[in-house]
């Protein structure tokens, strides 16, 4: 008897074995495919995911939804659009038909087509837009605009050298040597050119001038807009370090970055890591990766610990620790002389080279010169528009309303920066969407994936479902008994289920 995996759908499938919001995943004419059931209807979709092939048939069915396990992409089952960032491009769809107590997939259907430009459906046009960083943000505004059939002029000026690549890779893959390069741009050049993108890199926009809706740039460029996006990021946290060399020290934000570190390790015996982030325990997986020797100074009681608990910190100190990364925690470094790298509680290490990831800022001087309105971030309103009409600010730099608790936040993640990409896109075009989402990142380290939704700045209470020691388990952060974010290892559904619940 054939699996469900190996079953061929063109031959038919038994309706009793779909219940109502149940999927198999099988073949027709060699490709694999999902089939889904939603009251008495039947959809038959791709079944990987476009933005890393996620096993789309271990994802959670909301409706007419298909949410993808790894990073939370989401489906139409009825079309197979991206509806939401990290994924961009559709799945495949086929047409279904039931003959009797039998459902039966026939020929694929045809890619549903850009809207046209007048399914944009605004009260408003802009003649034209600009969008002002070339990364998550930017990049997912510019495809949204597109493909709500907008038609007018598309600008975006990028300070970076690079088109639009995936950033979360640097630290991971990549820097690891299991990714080549060619992996990391998001896009094809034929991409900018077909949808008529102009991409303008190596860039910086000087000024803004948000009455007269005019950007001038460093070479002395003007553009006109009649929408402006800001989309700038973040910058790191820069640390001088007594005695040491402009040589010795790296940090990790952008493709030259990564490719200056990775030609570094290649010669490299051991470095010191400076603070104990998401990126710098990230770097620090993947040079071990690569036989480097580690070593973490950080003023922590333990790594993640203000972000994810203590439990949580001994256990990723531990993987670490397993691996070989010596940890310093309550220190900092004070001087390097030569090789030498000497920490706040007198200890010395010998390393070739410092990588300090103690943070970063939002990129907020043209805002600022604007005369925006400015606080720890760029302040917008749920529609991610800022304190003038017509100007939106998404990703790293906007401090905007957390629509669970109505505090102004601001949130770090790639996946939150394009999803307001996204919604930012569609509020140019009139659409008056809240930006609403509930904020996903991940992390992976050692093969150990760790999957976060919600927003847990502080909390009272900590529950561990399973174990850590394990590597399965769920951890919810709780505030007067509310669930405000999820942890889960191993248990990616549960992570899709309860990002679900938050939503709701």
């Amino acid at each position: 008897m054939e699996s469900d995996s190996e079953q061929d759908f063109g031959n038919g499938v038994a309706v009793d074995h779909l219940p109502d919001g149940g999927m198999l995943q099988g073949k027709v004419g060699g490709e694999d495919v999902i089939v889904a059931r939603r009251g008495g209807e039947f959809f038959a979709v791709g079944a990987s995911c476009p933005h890393y092939g996620g096993p789309l048939a271990k994802g959670l069915m909301l409706g007419e939804e298909l949410r993808c396990p790894l990073h939370h992409a989401c489906f139409s089952l009825r079309t197979g659009e991206a509806l939401r960032a990290p994924a961009f491009d559709p799945i495949p769809c086929w047409r279904v038909e039931r003959i009797g107590e039998r459902v039966f997939v026939r020929e694929k259907l045809p890619a549903a087509a850009q809207r046209p430009a007048s399914a944009a459906a605004a009260p408003r046009q802009p003649a034209s837009v600009v969008i002002v960083g070339g990364g998550a943000a930017g990049l997912a505004a510019a495809d949204m605009l597109r493909r709500q059939g907008y038609d007018g002029p598309v600008t975006m000026i990028s300070a970076d050298d690079s088109a639009p690549y995936d950033r979360p890779n640097l630290s991971k893959d990549y820097l690891a040597g299991k990714a080549p390069e060619d992996w990391l741009p998001l896009r094809s050049p034929d991409y900018y050119a077909d949808r008529r993108i102009d991409l303008v890199l190596g860039s910086r926009v000087s000024s803004l001038d948000a009455r007269q809706k005019r950007i001038r740039l460093d070479s002395g460029k003007t553009y006109d807009f009649g929408a402006l996006l800001l989309a700038t990021g973040a910058e790191p946290v820069k640390l001088p370090v007594q005695g040491a060399a402009d040589s010795q020290l790296y940090y990790l934000r952008s493709l030259a970055d990564s490719r200056g570190l990775i030609k570094k390790a290649a010669s490299a015996k051991q470095g010191l890591l400076v603070g104990a982030s998401f990126i710098a325990l990230e770097v620090a997986a993947s040079l071990r990766e690569r036989g480097i020797g580690v070593h973490i100074a950080a003023p922590e009681h333990q790594p993640l610990e203000r972000v994810l608990g203590p439990d949580f910190g001994r256990f990723i100190r531990g993987l670490h620790e397993a691996h070989g990364v010596v940890f310093h925690l309550g220190q900092t470094v004070t001087g390097v002389d030569g090789r030498r790298a000497t920490l706040s509680g007198g200890t010395n290490v010998d390393v070739d080279f410092l990588v300090l990831g103690v943070g970063v800022r939002p990129s907020l001087a043209l805002a600022e010169q604007a005369g925006l309105k400015v606080d720890r971030g760029i302040v917008v309103n749920e529609y991610l528009e800022t304190s003038a009409p017509g100007v939106f600010a998404a990703g790293d730099i906007a401090r905007f309303p957390d629509a669970r608790s109505g505090a102004l936040v601001r949130i770090e993640h790639w996946v939150v920066a394009e999803r307001q990409g996204q919604t930012a896109a569609r509020n140019m075009l009139g659409q008056r969407e809240r930006f609403d989402a509930v904020p996903f990142f991940w992390t992976r380290q050692y093969g150990v994936s760790v999957k976060y939704v919600g927003h847990a700045e502080k909390w009272d209470s900590v529950e561990i479902d399973g174990s850590l020691e394990a590597r399965d388990c769920a951890i919810s952060y709780k505030l007067g008994g509310r669930t405000l974010a999820v942890a889960t290892i191993s248990r990616d559904l549960h992570s899709l289920r309860a990002e679900a619940a938050l939503e709701a």
